[in-house]
């Protein structure tokens, strides 16, 4: 099994991903590369198995809607409701409140912060990979599931607060240890290494490849039934249940 995990960025620059080969008791990784434009994360996902990439796949169904009736003239779909209260469900996916609501982590808002315009080129992605015969199913039972590395590493227990800070990146080197710790082996070449334990995008994609890792093996939590078709339109984050060592179970 090959797996990928894609760090997206708004542009090629900061985008990074990892390909890791998969065998009985061992896991190396073949590529990690960053500065990838859509042509190559394109080739790369042909590469792989199961594909992991930390981005939102959508848009809040709440937001999308109401945008829509305000364009159209149609009146705002929460007039007479609690604002605050409906602003939060414009603002985070089913699969953001239910991060929230676990006390997991907090994440961007795909609506109203900066990483909307991310999630604009993943659509973009998702629609070449669906004009190539490759469609995407958003709440990722398919080839490609979203992932989130931070929450990831903490449901491994690996605490990876504040790392991607100028100061915190001081501590990728002392993560990569750990996550090797944890998953008992991960071969890497000293040019993989050095960018891994140097460029906290790169070490994202390296977690976003086992993360992916997890997901075809079952070991994620996908969307409960009465959220399966919100997810399949908004997207799914796919958090890890078992601890990495289980990665290894099989080839």
């Amino acid at each position: 099994m090959r797996t990928l995990g894609i760090d997206l960025a708004a542009q090629p620059k900061n985008t990074s991903a990892c390909l890791i080969g998969w065998a009985p008791r061992r896991a190396a990784v073949i590529e990690l590369h960053s500065d990838l434009d859509d042509e190559a994360l394109l080739e790369m996902i042909a590469e792989a198995d199961k594909v992991g990439i930390d981005a939102p796949l959508g848009w809040p169904d709440d937001f999308v809607e109401a945008v829509a009736a305000h364009r159209d003239r149609l009146g705002w779909p929460g007039r007479g409701q609690d604002q605050d209260a409906y602003r939060f469900h414009l603002s985070f996916r089913a699969t953001d409140r239910r991060l929230i609501s676990d006390g997991v982590r907090r994440p961007l808002s795909v609506s109203t912060d900066l990483i909307g315009v991310v999630a604009m080129r993943a659509a973009s992605l998702l629609d070449r990979l669906a004009a190539l015969g490759q469609p995407v199913d958003r709440a990722g039972s398919g080839k490609l599931a979203e992932v989130y590395p931070a929450p990831a590493l903490g449901a491994w227990g690996i605490n990876a607060v504040g790392y991607k800070s100028r100061v915190g990146a001081a501590r990728l080197p002392e993560l990569m240890s750990e996550v090797e710790r944890r998953l008992g082996r991960l071969d890497l070449d000293d040019r993989q290494r050095a960018l891994a334990e140097s460029d906290h995008n790169s070490f994202d994609a390296l977690v976003c490849s086992l993360i992916a890792r997890s997901s075809a093996l079952g070991l994620t939590v996908g969307p409960p039934a009465d959220l399966e078709d919100r997810a399949v339109r908004e997207g799914w984050i796919h958090l890890p249940t078992n601890p990495l060592s289980d990665l290894m179970e099989a080839g």
